[in-house]
This record gives structure tokens, sequence and C-alpha cells, in this order.
């Protein structure tokens, strides 16, 4: 017996107050107990269909349905930034209106299932980004949801967390639906794609593993482009026969009249091609000219079974020097490139006079209040003028109708954009780069390599991305997981 649809959109359509549509008459259904995949450009409104999911959008016209009441689970992108100061503990009563008694039991079983040990009394706030990847993930489960959805969930992960999470959602037996942009993650577990076409706002629904159905969706396309080609050179053929029928008077002209009714026909038999996501375009990240020790490195701060200690090392960085932090989530990669940033650990120091371009992965470097033009404008090194800036942003695909928007609208794609929009424009010396593939399409992680690859500055980054790491040539390795 086929298993019973838990979701189904039906002639689904939503638009913001002010805004373009996201979504136009979207039909899909999902069945109960399948791992799906939410698949769009960035911005193309993924996480809109989650809020509608969730309740916290209501359609413009169309129905939603969810199946006898089932209930709704999600693990977020990010930790919210009001619940950073919170305690473990806290932030999990959060799930409940009424906080049961077994409180701490609950969280204790839901830690254990995402393979993460924790005190209660631990600030949420200072946590690792991996570690607080399993605590949204935890977060969802303690509310035991029909329907999982899980936006992002391998950021800030490592190897092992990733691994770890596949074998999970493998053995979850009830209905996952994900957001993510890591194709090989997807692959492990996806038993058919939600395509979410950002020109359109249609939804398509597809069957298969994700690489299947990116071929597939590749297949359809090149089969539009040879329908069109074909028809417009018909088209094309029966116009210029029109007009020399027309020409000729009596029957003719008759005929010319009966030979454009056709052409229209073939007009209206053209396929709306898809327009496949977009990429941004090529570029490169001027190099501060600046020479000397640009990073001294004495002491680190390692966390160890959630206590920190002190190690002393000792590396200093030149102009063209790349060296890359690795060590599991939690161990303080995030924390020392902070501290780096911020100057707030003795025995870390970058030269006074360089630039530093920092990639953090929460984005808490950027005001999620500013307009999106102030905040690329404040980005600005001398010499760039309003025009060269707003045609970098739009290589990023911050085009001139996002520019009046909140950064906080924007989409986290969007948002890790901006920043390497930021990066471009100010010119760094210095490159400190967190997860900076965190939140970007796939499609665009190849150029963002090739950017940083050919850099001409001093570059220090955290990723767990093998295949991003592999396409950078390193010149340095900090382990502090063997400090």
């Amino acid at each position: 017996m086929a298993e019973e649809v838990i979701l189904r959109f039906d002639e689904v359509s939503f638009e913001y107050v002010y805004k373009k549509p996201i979504l136009d008459r979207a039909n899909f259904s999902v069945r109960q107990g399948s791992k799906i995949t939410l698949m769009g450009q960035n911005g193309a409104g993924k996480s809109t269909i989650f809020g509608l999911i969730k309740g916290e959008l209501k359609p413009k016209s169309g129905l939603l349905s969810i199946t006898g009441g089932a209930t709704i689970g999600t693990a977020r992108q990010t930790i919210a930034r009001e619940d950073w100061p919170l305690t473990i503990l806290a932030y999990f009563s959060k799930a409940f209106a009424i906080v049961p008694g077994n409180i701490k039991s609950r969280i204790n079983k839901v830690l254990e299932a995402v393979d993460f040990t924790v005190p209660l009394g631990k600030i949420v706030g200072d946590l690792s980004g991996g570690q607080q990847a399993r605590l949204l993930l935890a977060y969802a489960l303690i509310q035991n949801p029909d329907i999982l959805l899980l936006d992002e969930p391998t950021n800030n992960l490592d190897k092992k967390g990733i691994d770890y999470l596949i074998t999970f959602l493998i053995r979850y037996d009830k209905t996952v639906i994900v957001i993510s942009h890591d194709a090989d993650f997807l692959n492990c577990f996806t038993e058919g794609v939600i395509y979410l076409d950002v020109f359109t706002h249609k939804t398509e629904l597809y069957v298969g593993d994700y690489y299947s159905v990116v071929e597939e969706i590749s297949r359809r396309v090149e089969r539009e482009v040879m329908k069109n080609a074909q028809l417009e050179k018909k088209i094309q053929d029966r116009k210029e026969k029109v007009n020399f029928f027309a020409n000729k008077g009596g029957k003719m002209r008759k005929l010319a009249q009966k030979m454009k009714t056709e052409t229209e026909e073939l007009e209206e038999n053209k396929v709306d091609v898809r327009r496949e996501d977009k990429t941004i375009r090529n570029f490169t990240i001027p190099a501060q000219d600046i020479s000397g020790e640009i990073v001294t490195l004495k002491k680190v701060r390692v966390i160890k079974n959630h206590e920190p200690f002190f190690e002393d090392i000792n590396k200093v960085l030149g102009k063209k020097d790349r060296l890359l932090i690795t060590g599991p989530n939690g161990i303080g990669k995030s924390t020392l490139l902070r501290s780096l940033v911020f100057g707030t650990q003795d025995g870390i120091n970058i030269l006074p006079q360089v630039i530093v371009g920092y990639y953090s992965q929460d984005f808490s470097t950027l005001n999620f209040d500013a307009k999106v033009f102030n905040s690329l404008k404040n980005s600005l090194a001398d010499g760039i003028d309003e025009q060269t800036m707003r045609s970098i942003a739009a290589g990023f695909l911050i085009t001139g109708d996002l520019m009046d928007n909140k950064i906080g609208e924007l989409s986290e794609g969007q948002k890790g954009l901006l920043s390497f929009a930021q990066l471009v424009l100010r010119q760094p010396g210095l490159l400190i780069l967190d997860e900076p593939t965190n939140h970007i399409n796939f499609r665009h992680i190849p150029i963002i390599a090739e950017a940083i690859n050919n850099y001409g500055g001093t570059i220090i980054m955290v990723s767990h991305m093998p295949d991003f790491i592999k396409a950078i040539k390193f010149n340095d390795e900090l382990d502090l997981g063997n400090l």
C-alpha cells in the first residue's frame, strides 16, 4: 500500500508585501517517511517554503494541507542571536509551551542522538559553529516532530559530524525535508527533489537521488533549448514566406495571412526554457601592498572537554603565506580567528597597518538592520566609485533590486555573497576566512576557490570542505587538536 501523503501544496502562491512573487501556484506533495531535498538558487524562496509549512507565513492563495495535524520541527541554519546568552537548559526549554518535568533527561537523550556531550549550564553563544549545528538538530528532535525541516544542517560540521548526520538521517523513520548546498551530503539519502525555479516561481517534483535529478534537469534544459531552436528556424522560414506572399496580392495574400496565423501558433508552442541557476562572475580580491610580519602567533587557546587552556607556539606569517587551521568541532578554531581579528587575546597579533578582510561563519560582522547599499559603501577602498561598487556587487548577484533591502532580509546565501563582495571592495592585506563555503550554492564554490587561490596577500582559513581546501594551495597548517 502506498505511503500516506503527509504534506501537500495545492496551487499555493505567496509574495511578501511590496516584493516580487516568491511562489506562483506551487504544486507538490510529500509522502510520510520520505527524505526530500528542497533545491533552488540563493534567494529563490526555499526558506519561505519552510515558513509556510511551519505556519509562520500564510499563502496569498491556494491550499497548504498537513495530514492529521502532523507536527513540525525545524533545525534552522543558525541559532538566533537573542538565544546566544541562554544556557543549554534554557534554550531547550523554549521548545515547550509548558516545560516538562523530565526536561533534563529528554535533553540528554536528543544530545546523545546527535553525538554531542555538553553541560546543561553551558552558554549557547560559547559553543563552536559545529557544536551549534548539532544543538540545532537536537532542538528540533526534542519536539519529536512528524516532519523534520533541516536548513543547511552540514554548515560548520566537520567530516565526522557530517558522516554521523548522514547515518542518522538514513535511519530516521519520519519525514525529512532538507535545504542544503552540499551535493555529496544530499546524494547519500535523498529520495526526491522539489525544485524551486527562481525565475518562474514554480515548483517541480522529481524522484531519484540528488545527482540523477540534477542530470535530469540538465537534460531537460538541453531538450528545451533544442526544441526552441528548431521552432525558431521554422518560424523564421515562415516569416520570410509570409513577407514574400504578402507582396504578391490576390490569393497569395490570403495564403500569407494563413501562414501568419500558423506562425503565431508556432510562437506559442515555444517552451519557456528554464534558466539554470546563475553563477557569480569570476572575480579577484585585490591585495593591499604591504609586507613584514603580517601575523604573529605565539600562544593559542584550545578547548578540550569544554575546558580552555593555552599552548605556546611560534608562527609568523608574511605576505602570501597561507595558514589552514584544523581540528575537531569545539576545539577553538573560530574563537582563535575572532580573537585575532578583534585583538582580544595576548600572544596573537596583526601588524597595525594591515587591512583585514574577515568572513565570519555566522555573519556577526554584518549589521542586519543596515541597507545593503550602505554596507557595501562602507567597505569601499580608496579610489572605488559607486558605479564600480555596483558592478562588483552585481557580479555576486547582489543587484539593484536588493540595494535598498536590509541585510537581515537577505537569504543566508545572499549574505555570504555580500560578504565576498565586501572583501573585494575592501582590498585587504590579510584574509581571515571562517567556513567561507557555508550557505554558498555549490555552483559558486569553484569560482570562489580560484579567487582565493589567486589572492596575493596573507590567508588564514578554517573550512570543513575537503575539495575546497585542496583547491587552495596552503603552505602551513595549525592543527589545534594535536597541540
